[in-house]
């Protein structure tokens, strides 16, 4: 996958991701699991991952919910995986754990099924369990070509990435421990 940078120059994403399969389980902050299919009958997904014990998704958290606040009325399933239990998942997410989807994932199996190496993550998923866009660690170039996806194929606006107050580029953390 390439991208533009500010000046213009194509830059190299290294992205590994894979269609994750459509059993996986995901595990909502308030109610039963449900499968990865499940949860795609209708709406697509903007899924922010992110990893309440690190300090890369703590930085991201403004942004990430910036963004997907963007998208809640659009015709897109706006939610945040979470690497840890519903107790800390909430701890971690405060008021945000009641404003969105949240899916717990302490295991990481959705992690690993969608073949993020970093996290905080951003991952667009497709009605079909395809993976047209994603982005790993912080970039606002890839974080907004993730949105714009998003915004095209739902017809929605765009969000503004970078918006003031968001953090300078960084790698993000392992997101297989």
């Amino acid at each position: 996958m390439y991208f533009k940078n500010n000046t213009g120059n194509l830059l190299r994403s290294f992205l590994v991701i894979t269609n994750p399969s459509l059993d996986t389980q995901l595990q909502p902050l308030n109610g039963d699991a449900r499968a990865l299919g499940e949860w795609l009958t209708t709406f697509h997904l903007a899924s922010i991952v992110l990893d309440p014990y690190t300090n890369e998704s703590a930085w991201i958290l403004p942004t990430a919910v910036r963004i997907l606040r963007q998208f809640i009325d659009a015709s897109v399933r706006t939610n945040i995986v979470i690497t840890a239990t519903p107790d800390e998942a909430r701890i971690f997410l405060g008021p945000y754990a009641d404003e969105f989807l949240v899916f717990c994932d302490p295991l990481r199996a959705f992690v690993k099924q969608l073949g993020l190496s970093e996290i905080p993550a951003f991952v667009y998923i497709r009605i079909d369990g395809s993976i047209p866009a994603s982005a790993q660690g912080w970039n606002a170039q890839a974080w907004r070509n993730v949105a714009d996806h998003i915004a095209t194929a739902v017809s929605w606006s765009k969000p503004l990435i970078p918006a003031p107050g968001d953090p300078d580029t960084f790698k993000g953390s392992p997101a297989l421990v």
